[in-house]
């Protein structure tokens, strides 16, 4: 269920990458200045390339160029939800018809408060095949949610998985 109108809803499968050795000093530099935090100002690719020594229209340049041949594919944002009001996360793992499973992911991921859809296969004795992780300010909050998309997609079989505690929450590192 990839979709590249809607980042989030995203397939399960791998594709191996040898596109890795490819890459120039340079690049893996980008790339490096590019997985940590970018930072919250008006021109931050600007900051991000002084760092490694080069100018911003460079640094824009070469990143749009790894974008062009796949080797960057897309940007993610983390908020930290508990700061913004949110205290309540929930995974709803739901019941699908594999005919609809890229429809009804696609209906889904279109609520505000859903950060991800990804499709799963199901395995012996947990028959759900997609997820969702929804975010609100409570606990009823989330059930009322789960409902509408309940509605929304005529599904009433799923499971609603309550987050307990946040044991890791970090950025891929690709370079060091």
């Amino acid at each position: 269920m990839n979709n590249k109108n809607n980042n989030k809803t995203q397939d399960n499968g791998s594709e191996p990458d040898d596109k890795v050795n490819e890459l120039t000093q340079l690049e893996k530099k980008i790339i490096t200045a590019l997985q940590g935090d970018i930072p919250v100002i008006t021109r931050p690719y600007r900051q991000l390339a002084e760092e490694i020594g080069i100018s911003e229209s460079e640094f824009l340049k070469i990143m749009n160029a790894m974008n062009a041949r796949g080797m960057i594919r897309r940007f993610g944002a983390t908020l930290k939800h508990q700061n913004s009001g949110y205290n309540a996360n929930a995974m709803v793992a739901w019941v699908v018809d594999e005919d609809k499973a890229s429809e009804t992911g696609k209906i889904m991921a279109s609520f505000d408060e859903v950060s991800h859809c990804y499709r799963r296969n199901p395995v012996q004795g947990w028959d759900y095949n997609l997820y969702t992780m929804v975010h609100a300010r409570d606990k009823e909050s989330c059930y009322e949610i789960v409902q509408k998309i309940s509605n929304a997609v005529k599904i009433t079989q799923y499971s609603i998985l309550f987050s307990k505690k946040e044991l890791k929450k970090t950025s891929m590192q690709y370079f060091v």
